[in-house]
């Protein structure tokens, strides 16, 4: 899972890029990195680390320009090193830096088809890399420059490419190009603002970044949907893939967007509300005379859902985890020993809190288990007398295949377990899965606005197609044990 953002203004934006990288930070903490374009120059600055480490005021004074392009990532089937820092450029056709929210599902075949067709050298393993070329490719066939070239560049794009993918570019001479795949699996909003009495354009990730720029939100990209604003600020849109089911990742709900976003209509911070809502139902339904005494949420993602549950199942919601924020999200560490060792320098416990109670513990989602095991345990040394533990998300079950590195199914602790099998390897007392049923219809919340969803990670069910070996392949790459073998 990756940030991008793209801006077209009036004055230069790399300050503007910077800033809204910033809001973006949580969606991937691995690089960062900022393409301009300014008259026939291109400039890119990226590198490993934070955005704050990442740029610095000289390296800032070199982006100019009024056009630009934003990147935060976090590794998911590409190697580790500075090289696969985003944006990606090419200087033919005309010179391009894309940056790429998603996985690609065919990059083997579309790598070959790139080298032996396209005649175009691909030098990381970065699928991102493979779809600037594919775009570049498309783009340079159409012996022209203007928004009609880019569309159907775009054309050819979706009629080769297949995953979840959003995508922003700067291509010198057009201005920005933003895409999305055409089951809209890999989110992307438009913001539009005037300044000055000019309009000015910016398409990111989630909405946050909007708002902190002062963009006003008009609306998602389309699925299959081609944008592009010229350096005057003219907005030229196309439908450039035919219309598929519309199936968002719902993990982008559970937990990575951040709550004060807006997903395809659907505010993040409510969906999580109404998972509260339905999980604590289903303890009434399970266990009407329960013993809970108090409901802690593992800080951050999994607060809205667990007030819910307190108000649902009639007990106190306390908070019994200080956070150390200076520290990275757990589920995007590289390795299982690095997350391991992330779990206790980040949480802390507040025994007065835990001591003789029977508590129950919310969390976002179980991935690979060790967080939760760990923080269970913090728990009972803290005096839990009990301690339960409530996922507002199914038993994550099967890989993620569109662009969250959820490993290979062997390191899930749900696969192939049952709930009393995963519960005994946490070492809880009880353990309660949402139903899918339910974070479904939590996240499209009671005007429907979204039929559904990419739900693989808990059903295994693939919008886009699997061919066979695939997931061979992601095993060998996105493996902890092949990460460690990368990094050797």
């Amino acid at each position: 899972m990756c940030g991008i953002l793209g801006i077209v203004g009036h004055n230069d934006v790399a300050a503007q890029l910077y800033d809204g990288l910033t809001v973006l930070q949580h969606r991937g903490q691995d690089a960062a990195g900022i393409a301009t374009a300014n008259g026939s120059k291109l400039r890119v600055h990226k590198g490993n680390g934070l955005v704050s480490d990442v740029f610095d005021e000289n390296s800032m004074s070199l982006l100019e320009g009024r056009v630009g392009i934003a990147h935060c990532r976090y590794p998911t089937a590409g190697s580790e090193g500075s090289d696969e820092a985003q944006p990606f450029y090419v200087n033919s056709p005309f010179g391009i830096a894309l940056a790429h929210n998603g996985n690609l599902i065919n990059t083997d075949a579309l790598r070959n088809e790139v080298f032996e067709q396209d005649r175009r050298n691909v030098n990381t393993e970065s699928d991102s890399e493979v779809l600037l070329n594919v775009f570049a490719h498309e783009l340079d066939t159409q012996k022209a420059l203007n928004p009609e070239a880019a569309f159907r560049a775009i054309e050819g794009v979706h009629r080769r490419c297949v995953g979840g993918f959003a995508v922003v570019a700067t291509v010198l001479g057009l201005g920005l190009v933003a895409f999305r795949d055409p089951n809209g699996i890999r989110p992307l909003v438009l913001g539009k603002r005037n300044s000055g009495g000019q309009d000015e354009y910016a398409v990111a990730s989630e909405s946050v970044a909007l708002d902190l720029l002062g963009f006003e939100r008009v609306r998602d990209v389309r699925p299959g949907e081609g944008i592009v604003v010229t350096p005057r600020g003219e907005l030229f849109t196309r439908q450039c893939a035919e219309p598929r089911e519309h199936t968002p990742c719902i993990f982008e709900y559970v937990y990575f967007a951040r709550p004060d976003s807006m997903m395809d209509e659907v505010s993040v911070h409510k969906a999580r509300m109404r998972m509260g809502q339905k999980l604590g139902e289903k303890i009434l339904r399970l266990r009407p005379d329960h013993d809970i005494d108090t409901v802690i949420p593992i800080p951050d993602t999994s607060r809205d859902a667990a007030l819910e549950i307190a108000n649902v199942i009639g007990v106190k919601y306390r908070e019994g985890f200080i956070k150390n924020r200076y520290v990275g999200r757990t589920f995007i560490m590289p390795g299982q020993g690095e997350r391991a060792k992330s779990v206790r320098r980040k949480l802390n416990p507040i025994p007065l809190e835990f001591r003789n109670r029977v508590v129950l513990l919310v969390d976002d989602s179980i991935v690979r288990g060790t967080t939760s095991k760990q923080i269970v345990q913090m728990a009972r040394d803290a005096g839990a007398r009990k301690v339960y533990l409530a996922s507002a998300a199914p038993a994550v079950r099967y890989p993620n295949v569109y662009g969250i590195d959820m490993p290979s199914a062997e390191e899930l602790v749900a696969h192939g377990r049952t709930d009393e099998e995963v519960e005994k390897l946490l070492g809880v007392d009880w353990l309660i899965y949402q139903d899918l049923s339910d974070l479904e219809e939590a996240v499209s919340g009671p005007k429907q606005r979204i039929n559904h969803f990419d739900s693989s990670c808990f059903n295994g069910e693939y919008v886009t197609g699997i061919e066979p070996g695939y997931f061979e392949r992601i095993q060998q790459l996105r493996s902890d044990e092949a990460k460690k073998t990368r990094r050797a």
